[in-house]
């Protein structure tokens, strides 16, 4: 089961990448760090679009960009607002809420995207599935609680709305990645794989360029200035090799989409044990029986899923 190794692969890549997230993040300007790692994921995907509009070498490759039209744009441009209006919010959250707190919240998409199904394309859950959702609920109840410690009130604390708010929409662009991936007999667009993660890269900078210019520079000098980190570059690195192996893990047969998002989520661990070790945050005994039941419901959303 290749695409399983892959889905872990790529669940420690993105556990780095919130860490790095973290520090680039860390009493630094977000608009500006946000736009730094829209360049850089589109760099690095810029020369696969290239040769592969211009040459013949990439050919049959993992890495061939296919040159589409308008038809095919359209989708991934929406897709590329979905996805940067969540990365929006996480960052502003992710900068003010420590990462041992973004962590679970962030790792209950799948189940947001499991309620999303059910609403949206009629699926049922069974009875391992209603068993996660219900763990889900629990462990925000318990993470509230465990916040109170820390002067962080869930019902009212502007930036744990941002990382909720940033997850719900990490969650609508997974089910409308189900939809871009999937093909026209099932309903679906039926996009390149490829297509969809260079292009809605390229199409970020130009949006995240255009909110530099109207938002952050006539406001510079009243807000948190700009640094530049070296972690503002790993961000981008370790994001778009963990989507990438993501979306290679797909491309096999047998790959199923619900495990490997869950899987995914596992990067928590990572995050989680950097937050404890590197930014030395607090009230971890009870952040780790809050984590311990977001994983036990992603488990039994696996169960479900069999």
């Amino acid at each position: 089961m290749i695409w399983l190794i892959l889905a872990f692969v790529s669940a420690a890549l993105l556990g780095f990448y919130d860490v790095f997230k973290k520090h680039a993040l860390d009493g630094n300007a977000v608009l500006p760090v946000l736009f730094f790692n829209t360049v850089f994921c589109s760099l690095i995907f810029l020369p696969f679009i290239v040769l592969s509009a211009a040459t013949h070498c990439l050919d049959e490759s993992i890495f061939y960009v296919p040159v589409v039209g308008w038809d095919v744009h359209k989708y991934i441009l929406l897709k590329s607002f979905i996805v940067l209006a969540s990365w929006l919010l996480a960052y502003f959250g992710m900068k003010h809420i420590p990462l041992t707190i973004y962590g679970p919240i962030n790792a209950t998409r799948p189940i947001m995207v499991l309620v999303g199904a059910m609403l949206i394309f009629g699926e049922r859950l069974n009875l391992y599935q209603w068993i996660g959702v219900a763990l889900a609920v629990v462990s925000y109840y318990m993470l509230s609680r465990t916040s109170k410690k820390e002067g962080i009130d869930f019902k009212h604390d502007k930036w744990i709305f941002a990382i909720v708010g940033a997850a719900v929409l990490g969650a609508v662009s997974g089910l409308y990645d189900k939809y871009l991936m999937a093909p026209p007999s099932s309903g679906g667009v039926g996009l390149n794989k490829m297509d969809v993660q260079a292009w809605y890269n390229v199409y970020q900078v130009f949006i995240m360029g255009a909110m530099l210019l109207l938002l952050w520079l006539p406001t510079r000098t009243r807000t948190t200035p700009f640094r530049w980190r070296w972690s503002i570059l790993l961000v981008s690195i370790f994001l778009s090799v963990a989507d990438f192996v993501y979306f290679y893990a797909l491309t096999f047969d047998g790959a199923m989409i619900s495990i490997v998002s869950m899987v995914r989520r596992a990067s928590v661990l990572v995050s989680f044990l950097f937050g404890a070790m590197i930014f030395h945050e607090k009230n971890l005994k009870s952040k780790f029986l809050d984590l311990f039941l977001v994983l036990l419901g992603l488990v039994f959303l696996w169960l479900g899923a069999r």
